[in-house]
């Protein structure tokens, strides 16, 4: 039996090759675009981050080597925390703040809240009135009215403890009152009529409905309340200045910037541990912190 060979088909050598499809012309455009909208970002990020770095690096050298054109601690003077911790009531320090913050952030949400729920959902004369005062208490700078309040707690022997400092956020809080109005302003109105009808006042409106709705925008009202505590200078200089049990960390950091000038790396290391319960606080409470902002403010 005779096989013959198999023969194999190859394609011509000239068939056409398919044609690929053209360039968006935008398409360039586009990446271009993207780069340039991350790099000015990334540029932006780094004009605040190096500060802080900085301030970090800083407090990991030693006395020497801060007054120097060094920018990486050689070795890490790991020390300087020690240091701090030994020289300075650090803990009181925080404990101080840690009250003065949580205090007034707790009080400021008890006043501030239900005058923000009145203004944004009830309906009543002179509603219009009592918002623009509450714009104008907002945009009045502190010290106009410094030194009348400061007599009044003066005649009252408060002066050289937190209550000058605590105390007014009782009354109410401008801003807060309305960061929290906008938010309560872009909550539905017929979540309220619903819970009306099923038989709830006011208050059991406020607390069972606006409260458990308007989370995000209560959240940054109080995470604003307390960074401005706690960064806060002028209050306790003020008030509590004369009575060192009292010292908040920001006056103690500037007492001990004062008692301190020449060591750079301590003062930094203070620095970074004021700095540090701030970052985690933000930290922690980002995602509710953004989504407050981004809602506030949707109807006017």
């Amino acid at each position: 039996m005779i096989t013959q060979p198999l023969t194999t088909t190859r394609p011509t050598t000239g068939a056409p090759t398919p044609a690929r499809p053209p360039a968006r012309p935008g398409g360039t455009k586009r990446a271009l675009g993207w780069i340039a909208e991350h790099a000015l970002l990334v540029a932006l990020a780094a004009v605040f981050l190096v500060p802080v770095v900085f301030v970090v690096l800083t407090s990991f050298m030693g006395g020497h080597q801060t007054l120097t054109g060094a920018l990486w601690p050689h070795p890490f003077q790991w020390s300087n925390y020690l240091t701090a911790f030994r020289t300075a009531p650090l803990g009181r320090w925080f404990a101080n703040s840690l009250l003065y913050a949580g205090v007034s952030t707790i009080l400021m949400l008890v006043s501030s809240v239900p005058m923000a729920y009145v203004l944004a959902k009830v309906r009543f004369k002179g509603a219009s009135i009592l918002f623009f005062a509450v714009i104008i208490a907002m945009l009045l700078p502190p010290q106009v009215t410094q030194v009348p309040v400061y007599v009044m707690w003066a005649q009252l022997r408060v002066v050289g403890t937190f209550w000058p400092l605590i105390l007014p956020h009782l009354f109410g809080n401008a801003f807060s009152i309305f960061l929290l109005r906008q938010f309560f302003l872009s909550i539905p109105n017929e979540y309220l009529d619903a819970a009306r009808m099923d038989g709830n006042g006011e208050w059991g409106v406020l607390t069972r409905v606006m409260v458990p709705m308007a989370k995000p925008g209560i959240a940054a009202a109080s995470i604003f309340m307390f960074f401005q505590c706690w960064n806060d200078y002028y209050g306790p200089l003020l008030y509590t200045s004369e009575n060192p049990d009292h010292w908040t960390i920001a006056y103690g950091l500037a007492s001990f910037h004062g008692a301190h000038s020449t060591d750079w790396g301590v003062i930094m290391a203070v620095t970074t541990l004021a700095t540090l319960p701030v970052v985690l606080v933000f930290f922690f409470a980002q995602r509710t912190f953004v989504e407050g902002i981004t809602l506030t403010g949707v109807k006017g």
